[in-house]
């Protein structure tokens, strides 16, 4: 599940007070020890030479002592034997005792050796206390800030996150703008949110009012626009029946039975794709096999004249549930296409138990036309356009809507295959 505003804002604190804490604490301890490191270097350094000068002055002068540092001095030509073990195999430098905790300063002139060690135990206990308390009041103040700057960034976005529930709830067939309108509004939610929650408003009115004339369209259309067609259609019948009907007369009123199942398949598809996603149509049991054979029916007078062959192969029977009309749509596009782009040669039809196969010896198309065949309106044969050129796009259309891929292999002057496949098969 996405984070909300708020979430983020708190990780985003949070990482931002550890990682701020562990940069102050390891910058902290980092500087503390270079600074110990060379201010004791330096140090021990000054006391060597004020304890040169005083011993210049007076060279009976004790050796040196402190709470600190404490010194011994081996006069030239004099024996080590006083000093401490651990001292007499130094040389001239800075040396560490860890076993002590001490660091060591030897330093050589003509007049003797001097020897200079510190306590740096002392030094590691002022160092907590004068480094690691204000680190501890530090990071305090830093929590403090943080937690304070995230309260008031999550006071900020609560009304953007306020309004991105409200507007999850929403039902998109029919979104719920009354929960935006001003009057309805929190009056913490600020400028902004407002003007936001104004366009979000005024959107859902606009939504709802389009889905409403959508619902009435298909509604008024799926009755009105097949009226006319159901009449034509039995007013051809009842001529077509009549047998002393001249020819011309017969494939004139054929056509327009021809032209009137066409206008009514496009609009059958077109009131399938005009409804909701999530509102099937009616949808029952039917067999592949007689919707093949019901549009081939419907195409055959496209072959009249032409030396073209026709021909259903049956591998399988396979039986689908869902609109047949749908299937018929699919079917009667792609074998009108066929039809109208094959002048010679064979159709082939053949039933698979998971798929449709159309295959013509027609004109065929390019690799440049077949990227484009499913485009609205586009036509291949642009010298002789047949169609409306929106066909395909049907076709593809509604095997997305119920779950039928459709594709497409061609080539120019060797005919073209079509192929719609089904997901949810079953055998009869």
């Amino acid at each position: 599940m996405p984070q909300g505003l708020s979430r983020k804002f708190r990780i985003a604190f949070i990482l931002q007070a550890v990682i701020a804490s562990f940069v102050i604490v390891i910058g902290v301890f980092a500087i503390n020890a270079v600074l110990k490191q060379t201010l004791l270097e330096r140090r021990l350094h000054s006391q060597a030479v004020e304890y040169w000068k005083v011993w210049e002055r007076d060279p009976q002068q004790s050796q040196p002592l402190g709470i600190v540092v404490q010194g011994f001095v081996v006069p030239a030509g004099g024996t080590t034997e006083l000093l401490p073990p651990g001292l007499r195999a130094f040389g001239a430098g800075f040396h560490e005792l860890p076993a002590n905790n001490q660091l060591v300063y030897v330093e050589q002139r003509p007049a003797g050796r001097l020897y200079l060690i510190y306590n740096e135990g002392f030094v590691d206990e002022l160092t907590l206390w004068l480094g690691v308390v204000p680190i501890a009041f530090a990071l305090l103040a830093l929590y403090a800030v943080t937690w304070l700057t995230y309260r008031t960034a999550r006071r900020l976005v609560e009304p953007v996150s306020w309004l991105a529930g409200e507007v999850a709830r929403w039902d998109p067939r029919q979104p719920d703008a009354g929960r935006l309108a001003p009057e309805r509004l929190p009056v913490a939610v600020g400028r902004e949110v407002s003007q936001l929650a104004g366009a979000l408003h005024g959107l859902a009115a606009r939504v709802g009012a389009f889905v409403a004339r959508e619902r009435a369209f298909t509604r008024d259309a799926s009755h009105e626009l097949r009226t006319p067609l159901t009449v034509i259609r039995v007013a051809s019948d009842l001529l077509l029946a009549d047998p002393d009907l001249p020819s011309r007369t017969q494939r004139s009123l054929q056509r327009v039975q021809l032209a009137g199942r066409d206008m009514e398949a496009v609009i059958d598809a077109f009131l399938v794709l005009a409804r909701e996603a999530d509102v099937a149509p009616q949808s029952e049991d039917f067999s592949v096999r007689d919707i093949v054979y019901e549009e081939v029916v419907n195409v055959r007078p496209l072959l009249a004249a032409k030396p073209v062959q026709l021909e259903v192969i049956e591998e399988a029977s396979p039986q689908l549930h869902a609109p047949p009309r749908v299937l018929g749509v699919m079917i009667g596009n792609l074998l009108g296409n066929a039809c109208n782009f094959t002048d010679e040669g064979r159709i082939e039809v053949r039933i698979c138990e998971d798929r449709i196969v159309v295959r013509d010896t027609g004109i065929g198309m390019s690799r440049e036309e077949l990227d484009k065949a499913f485009e609205p309106f586009y036509r291949a044969d642009q010298e002789h356009p047949v169609g409306k050129g929106i066909g395909l796009s049907i076709v593809r259309r509604l095997g997305e809507r119920f779950g039928w891929p459709v594709s497409l292999v061609s080539a120019l002057g060797e005919g073209t295959t079509a192929t719609i496949g089904f997901k949810a098969l079953r055998p009869a």
